[in-house]
């Protein structure tokens, strides 16, 4: 059997964290503005920070497994 989990967790926050699609940080004329579909790159440095934090959170933290 394979760990799946730190794919599967890869992609999930890829798509929940790309700046725009359900919420951006900081966003354009607020400090959190939800599905505006507009970035910036002080935003995708933000959200990049997010996504590795929590990658170090699931994978090397917590170690979470998927085996299928």
């Amino acid at each position: 059997m394979k760990d799946w989990a730190a794919p599967i967790i890869a992609v999930a926050l890829f798509a929940f964290l790309t700046p725009g699609v359900l919420f951006q940080l900081p966003g354009k004329h607020k400090p959190f503005e939800v599905v505006n579909m507009k970035t910036s790159l002080i935003s995708i440095l933000v959200h990049a920070i997010i996504y590795g934090l929590l990658l170090i959170l699931f994978l090397v933290i917590l170690h979470v497994h998927i085996y299928i």
